[in-house]
């Protein structure tokens, strides 16, 4: 599932879909890549390998995936019976073993949490009082399984972007004591509004600049609430997301302590909101987002207190994984995992008379790769190394819950698994030159992929939108965020037989017309042969993978080297 800001979302709960989404589908040129040309010189394709990939394969599995039987495929309908039950008969029929409990489904124990906020949030404190308004000025909810959470006259702490990255030398909560406090943060990170390149990232979002971060890290330090700071420009959505993502149903991986180490309350204020706050706590708004941006930035107390609350209705279900494994020969405890989200947004609000949000791109396209890539190592003449683990996840559309919950309860270890190469919503555009890496520069991985695209006679490239934090917002993010480094990337961006215009054209137009919309459908017109290579690609990496002995490692930076570090020093 990809997120695009001006995308025509249907619904809250497509929104909110859009918060955990992947890259756009529209490309920029990369520095140092070839010039745009709305028709490449060569157009000769190079000939595909006998290995079982096929456009002509992809694209049946697809036609299934994506038919109205399936009902757009989202949790808890019949939609997942279908879906769940087709993909765990073709692991079946491939002859690829079951889980280790001897079945082809994990469990993934959610609960849906429908929460009322109080219409207002009363902050006193100030020479005055000031309300602030429930969906105009600040959007609340909460992770915790109860009927009712509240805060009432919490202490509110600016603390800066909420950031703890001591690779960055960065500590926002250093010699801070928020226990029962509400703490106000920035969205985005430090290096977003700086001019140095070197600074966390730069431009380019990092882990830290996610919404959901700043929410564990405020939980961790024992902070009652946490409101993040709404700005479009370093958020790269505007309001209107935020109202209509953070209302009405959500759904959680269910917590053993049901919650309780989550904060009581959790939300955004509107960047007027926060003017407002700082102006009664008779301070400057401007002034606080400027030392922020500061190294050595200490955080402080607003001197204000902040009192409001949400009842909820709570309701627990499960749904399911899917998984299957094509054992190793050599280091069978050793694992590469292939994963795709089977999930999309089901029966919905009609659009010219369709209801029915089939997401054949998104993300049956995965789905069909991931099965393609299946059979190929099924019918290789030498079998892998080390063991291929197939892993189809409910609830990415949700929040990335079902590979959320894979990566806290795996089932391989996590130190043993080599990598995640994760695919979701490949674009149907034909072959392509280019290869898109969502987060490059994070891993080694980026060389194996480099290889394999150059056997295709393909070029690499960065993802050209990083400052808007893609890599965080798909499935390989929840194995990167155990400390597994993740490949995610797709050619997108310059179209082997058409050229960089024409990608950039059919990206617009299926970012503006089918995106999350019921016309995400399959057809026989589509040109899966896109699809195809990048299935093989990434077989090819998995394939390069298998045969080693050694690791693949975060690169110096990467938020994620420090926990793949200790998990591999406990093996």
């Amino acid at each position: 599932m990809r997120f695009f800001p001006s995308s025509l979302l249907v619904g809250s709960a497509l929104l909110l879909s859009g918060l955990a989404g992947c890259q756009s589908r529209t490309p920029d040129t990369a520095a140092g890549q070839p010039a745009a040309a709305d028709m490449p010189a060569d157009t000769t394709l190079p000939a595909s390998p006998n290995d079982g990939i096929t456009a002509q394969g992809i694209g049946d599995y697809i036609k299934v995936l994506a038919s109205d039987a399936y009902q757009g495929r989202r949790p808890f309908t019949v939609g997942e019976q279908k879906t769940t039950v087709f993909l765990a008969d073709e692991f079946k029929k491939l002859g690829l073993q079951p889980g280790p409990d001897g079945t082809y489904f994990q469990k993934v124990p959610l609960v849906e949490i429908t929460g009322t906020p109080a219409p207002t949030m009363q902050i006193s404190g100030g020479q005055q009082p000031l309300t602030l308004n429930y969906k105009t000025d600040y959007m609340a909810f909460t992770e915790q399984e109860k009927e009712k959470v509240a805060v009432k006259n919490s202490a509110l702490v600016f603390a800066g972007y909420g950031v703890v990255a001591p690779e960055y030398g960065w500590n926002d909560y250093a010699g801070l004591d928020v226990k029962g406090k509400t703490v106000v943060v920035l969205v985005n990170d430090p290096g977003n509004a700086a001019n140095d390149t070197t600074f966390f990232k730069g431009k380019a979002m990092t882990y830290y600049g996610r919404w959901d971060y700043k929410y564990e890290e405020a939980a961790r330090h024992g902070a009652a609430g946490v409101l993040i700071v709404h700005d479009t420009k370093p958020a790269a959505y505007p309001w209107s997301v935020v109202q209509n993502s953070w209302s009405g149903a959500k759904l959680y991986g269910q917590m053993a302590d049901k919650g309780a180490s989550k904060c009581q309350v959790a939300g955004w204020l509107t960047l007027d909101a926060a003017k407002k706050l700082f102006t009664a706590a008779g301070q400057s708004y401007d002034e606080a987002y400027a030392a922020a941006n500061k190294p050595g930035f200490k955080a402080w107390p607003l001197n204000l207190q902040a009192s409001t609350s949400i009842s909820n209705t709570l309701r627990r279900q499960e749904s399911k994984n899917v998984v299957a494994v094509l054992p190793g020969t050599t280091r069978p405890t050793e694992y590469i995992v292939y994963s795709a989200h089977w999930d999309h947004l089901g029966v919905g609000i009609p659009v010219a008379g369709d209801s029915i949000y089939n997401g054949a791109a998104d993300n049956a396209s995965g789905c069909a790769a991931l099965l393609s890539i299946a059979k190929a190592f099924q019918q290789a003449p030498d079998k892998p190394g080390r063991s291929i683990v197939f892993l189809a996840v409910t609830g990415e559309e949700q929040g990335l819950l079902g590979s959320m919950y894979y990566a806290s309860h795996p089932l391989f270890p996590v130190a043993s698994t080599v990598a995640d190469l994760n695919m979701d919503d490949l674009p149907n555009l034909g072959p392509m030159r280019d290869l898109t890496v969502i987060g490059y520069g994070q891993s080694e991985l980026d060389d194996y992929a480099r290889a394999a695209a150059q056997e295709q006679g393909r070029y690499i490239q960065p993802d050209q939108n990083a400052d808007k934090g893609y890599f965080f917002r798909s499935d390989h993010f929840s194995f990167a965020h155990v400390g597994v480094p993740s490949l995610y990337a797709s050619g997108s961006a310059d179209s082997w037989l058409k050229g960089k215009a024409y990608a950039r054209r059919m990206g617009e137009e299926f970012e503006a017309k089918h995106y999350h919309q019921p016309s995400d459908e399959y057809s026989p017109e589509s040109d899966f042969r896109g699809m195809e290579w990048d299935a093989r690609l990434l077989y090819r990496v998995g394939s390069r993978l298998a045969a080693e002995t050694t690791f693949p490692q975060w690169k110096p930076g990467s938020e994620f080297k420090a926990i793949r570090e200790k998990s591999q020093a406990a093996r």
